[in-house]
């Protein structure tokens, strides 16, 4: 499915473009992601999401595969897999920029996302309100702790010490990043209430479906 959004940020151009083309950086600010490594140009971790009482979570990596600083254009490419195997999402994330002003810039995202398992239940309809809402929460918590420059940096570990050397040609660097477990996204909450009314069934299918698997499995 094809989902396509805008929002602004108080920052010229250039600002933005070096901030939302740093993905360790921008982390931390995206609901329900955890950054745990990064190796070369890939970023690693997790995005843990919740429906109803039932918690899904997503083990992946993402890489900025094409990336025009004239154009202020970057497309990023993220894969991940549900860790129970009942689920898998891939995504294309291509952001435009353009000036808004002197002190303002209008992004662009369109996003071509291919998602299977219990999330993709809900449809392309309440997925495109229920991301414009998360990416509302994402620009607010930018602008607040990245932007205005008041943000900790990102927290890192080194790899192991006490590693033999060997001569054989050092592949990509690996830094193990110190971040703390962020909470589930939520997407009942997210939703909100013009949305529950179409949500509340698709979650009463998914307890029953996973209550009945239980009970099978005890037998």
């Amino acid at each position: 499915m094809e989902l396509n959004h805008d929002f602004n940020v108080s920052v010229p151009i250039d600002t933005a473009w070096a901030v939302l083309t740093d993905l360790e950086r921008i982390a931390p600010c995206m609901p329900g992601a955890q950054l745990q490594e990064v190796e070369g140009d890939e970023y690693r971790g997790v995005v843990k999401v919740k429906v109803g009482p039932i918690t899904a979570q997503y083990r992946g990596a993402a890489r900025i595969v094409e990336l025009d600083t004239e154009a202020h254009r970057a497309v990023l490419r993220a894969e991940g897999r549900e860790t129970r195997g009942q689920g898998t999402a891939a995504a294309t994330v291509t952001a435009d920029l353009r000036s808004d002003g002197p002190a303002g810039t209008i992004v662009h995202i369109a996003t071509d996302l291919d998602i299977s398992g219990r999330v993709a239940q809900f449809g392309r309809g309440v997925l495109g309100e229920v991301s414009e809402k998360l990416l509302d929460q994402f620009v607010a918590e930018l602008e607040q702790s990245v932007l205005s420059g008041e943000g900790p940096a990102t927290p890192e570990r080194s790899e192991e010490e006490g590693t033999e050397s060997t001569d054989a040609p050092a592949g990509p660097a690996r830094r193990v990043i110190d971040a703390p477990e962020r909470p589930p996204l939520d997407l009942l909450q997210a939703a909100g209430g013009s949305m529950l009314r179409r949500v509340v069934p698709i979650v009463v299918v998914i307890v029953v479906v996973a209550l009945w698997r239980r009970r099978r499995r005890r037998r």
